[in-house]
């Protein structure tokens, strides 16, 4: 293993910045792992860019990332179940490496049917959404409405929602071109939000009564718009925020309605409640990822050395899917 190893720091100038740094080596309860690939986030270019998503701000450099897959090169004391050798993806601050350190409650083994690229792809998605579905009490049968469906997490949760069982699978986009994508991804209704009235067309599509369970990467106004949209005594979750923080909700649709409302932000949770959302994503889920039923769209892949063409492909809000960096 070499001494040193090349990663991307941020917080200093416009784009990432390649170092040249020592390989670190794992604590307690830690693993090492040599990345193949790495994946963005919208996390990764708002704080790069100066808007930090709230848990994430840092005043000075920082190294990039969140999110990767590789094998495992070293562990740590009292690091359970997993071997040298092991494929892994998993999430952890500081992805952006060619070595990178993370919780061992942190990873998922890697399906043999899949390769870095897409795996890189994974991690975020599948906690991220599985753990939403959990917080709403989703069940076989239930329908499901996934707003900004078109972003990287919400095809994995377009996907995970039918593949657990979801009656009906309503999924929102801004762009008519993306609807073909959103249907191939298992959604059995596509809203495209510019020009629509998100409220009314959920309700039309089902049958007036709303949906069972929210998952809201959006926020903002569409947000608001999910609450009269959402069955009486059913669950909305908000996950992202990419239309920003603030809506002016209708109390009434929120009270008449009896309706649950969480947030969810996974990534900044203690390390004991992420390894527990974690665990429970792979028990779940990774049978119907190792069958292709719950596959990542990869939108672009780039060389690690092209990072601010992902970073500027991120930015261009026109990405299917996600964006990744292959590691050398």
């Amino acid at each position: 293993m070499s001494a040193m190893m090349t990663a991307l720091f941020g917080g200093t100038a416009p784009q990432w910045q390649s170092r040249e740094v020592p390989v670190p080596e794992p604590g307690p309860g830690q693993v090492l792992v040599r990345a193949r690939a790495v994946a963005l986030n919208n996390a990764d270019v708002q704080q790069l860019d100066g808007s930090p998503a709230p848990g994430t701000v840092r005043r000075q450099e920082y190294l990039a990332g969140y999110e990767f897959a590789g094998d495992i090169a070293a562990t740590g004391p009292g690091a359970d179940g997993v071997h040298i050798g092991d494929r892994v993806m998993g999430t952890t601050q500081g992805a952006f490496a060619q070595y990178v350190l993370a919780d061992h409650r942190h990873i998922m083994p890697i399906p043999e049917s899949l390769g870095y690229d897409e795996a890189s792809a994974l991690p975020t998605g599948l906690l991220t959404e599985h753990g939403a579905l959990t917080r709403a009490r989703f069940r076989s049968g239930r329908s499901v409405l996934i707003t900004g469906a078109t972003s990287g997490i919400g095809l994995i949760g377009v996907q995970m929602a039918k593949a657990t069982g979801a009656a009906h699978v309503i999924a929102t986009t801004r762009s008519p071109a993306k609807e073909a994508l959103l249907r191939q991804s298992g959604a059995d209704s596509v809203v495209v939000t510019d020009g629509h009235d998100l409220t009314q067309a959920v309700l039309d599509a089902t049958g007036g009564e709303g949906a069972d369970v929210v998952l809201d990467h959006v926020g903002g106004q569409i947000f608001a718009g999910c609450l009269p949209a959402t069955r009486v005594d059913g669950h909305v979750v908000n996950i992202g925020r990419l239309d920003g923080p603030q809506a002016t909700i209708d109390l009434d649709a929120l009270s008449y309605r009896h309706l649950h409302v969480r947030g969810v932000s996974f990534g900044f949770s203690r390390p004991e409640a992420l390894g527990r959302v974690v665990a429970a994503a792979v028990e779940a889920v990774m049978p119907a990822v190792a069958d292709h039923r719950i596959r990542p769209v990869v939108d672009s892949v780039h060389a690690f050395d092209r990072a601010h063409e992902a970073a500027n492909r991120m930015r261009s809000h026109q990405a299917f899917g996600k964006i990744v960096l292959t590691v050398p």
